[in-house]
């Protein structure tokens, strides 16, 4: 009886000493420690992972964002460290553009393990680290980065958060970038080549932003079609017509110019202005039988369509006699009237204030003598309503050495 008792007893003994013994504790702290670093890392790489992504323009979708509720956005500053659009044509100044991008906040039992993987996997990304304070703690070095109040504030950053900053720089306009030695690329079809972020890329070519004026991108018809929520409320006396891609009011006999034995005349099918035969012309001999207008033409008696080549009332039609084209130009001599220029034209002065034409686009700049080798600026700041107007650059200044009144005037 005695044996078999002592026997119980040298068997529990055993079994407490291999469950409990200092080895096995050993084993399952590290594989704790490895699950840990393993969950620290896998947070990391996926947000450097998205914050790379939205550098190059790229698209990167993968479980661990909403896993780690990842998030990344472009926040832009003015020189009041204020945060701005960073909309390019909202017309106000940004001087400080960054990227960041931040994780969901991890429990502060973790932070040691965290900074453990940046300073292993991180160590040359200074402003990649764990928010603390209103500071960013990277692996690799002993500084801390303070993060601005207002990127805090938007980005509602709190302690134990992982983020990532880069702040980048946009040109002004007018300003030239050298294009350092890259390799080149071949780029396939529907793709487009463009030197970003110091190389040469293939980026998808979005038709998207092909749409001008008041048009709109339709995805069915893959075309830009007239957009009906910016057609303006007329006169009852006056129609809603697209001409040259903006919703303009048109008074049924509207003065347009159009060649010669031409005149204008609306389509209210398609509510757009037509020039066709007058009536009774008849033909003279002369050396351009067909006047073309920026390669729409046709013999007498056809209906000819050039919705983008009836001049305003601030333009006058030049036609060449070598090649019997005709477009339209700014003339400055009709700045004065009033279906040219609201109000008084020469109130239009001073240092900070100048005229300017609205030209539509490239296409009609180079037929202008005058800018021969003049920049031109085509934005959101700059009407192209083919019409003078007048910029004021507020308490700003007027770019005498880019500015060419009445033609071009631009803001320093």
């Amino acid at each position: 009886m005695n044996i078999f008792i002592m026997f119980l007893v040298a068997l529990f003994m055993a079994g407490y000493y291999l469950l409990d013994s200092p080895a096995q504790k050993v084993m399952s702290h590290d594989t704790e420690y490895a699950i840990s670093q393993s969950d620290m890392r896998t947070i990391a790489q996926c947000a450097t992972a998205l914050h790379n992504a939205q550098i190059n323009g790229f698209e990167f979708e993968d479980v661990c964002i909403q896993q780690n509720g990842i998030v990344s956005e472009f926040v832009c500053m003015n020189s009041s460290m204020k945060v701005v659009s960073c909309d390019a044509d909202n017309g106000r100044k940004k001087i400080n553009h960054y990227i960041v991008t931040a994780t969901a906040p991890i429990d502060g039992s973790y932070y040691n393990d965290m900074l453990e993987i940046l300073e292993r996997y991180f160590s040359e990304s200074d402003t990649f680290g764990l928010f603390q304070e209103n500071s960013i703690t990277s692996g690799g070095t002993a500084t801390k980065r303070i993060v601005p109040n207002e990127i805090i504030k938007h980005m509602k950053l709190q302690d134990g958060q992982l983020v990532y900053i880069t702040q980048y720089d946009v040109p002004d306009v007018g300003d030239g970038y050298a294009i350092s030695e890259t390799t080149d690329v071949n780029c396939p079809v529907g793709t487009v080549k463009t030197y970003r972020f110091g190389r040469w890329q293939c980026i998808g070519v979005n038709t998207k932003t092909d749409c001008g004026g008041d048009k709109i991108w339709d995805s069915n018809l893959s075309e830009c079609v007239a957009d009906e929520s910016r057609r303006p409320l007329c006169a009852s006396n006056q129609n809603a017509v697209m001409v040259d891609d903006v919703w303009e009011c048109i008074s049924p006999f509207p003065e347009r110019a159009c060649p010669n034995n031409m005149i204008a005349r609306l389509n209210y099918n398609t509510l757009e202005w037509e020039c066709v035969v007058e009536p009774g012309s008849a033909s003279d001999s002369k050396k351009c039988d067909n006047v073309v207008s920026q390669g729409t033409y046709g013999a007498f008696g056809t209906t000819l369509r050039i919705p983008q080549t009836s001049c305003t009332d601030c333009e006058r039609m030049i036609t060449d006699s070598e090649t019997c084209v005709s477009y339209c130009v700014p003339d400055p001599a009709k700045a004065n009237t009033p279906g040219c220029y609201p109000g008084n034209i020469s109130e239009c002065t001073g240092s900070s204030r100048a005229v300017y034409f609205g030209f539509p686009n490239m296409a009609y700049v180079n037929n202008v003598p005058e800018l021969s080798g003049v920049s031109v600026p085509l934005d959101k700041k700059h009407s192209q309503n083919r019409k003078f107007n007048c910029l004021d650059c507020g308490m700003g200044q007027i770019d005498a050495s880019k500015s060419r009144p009445p033609y071009v005037a631009v803001c320093k």
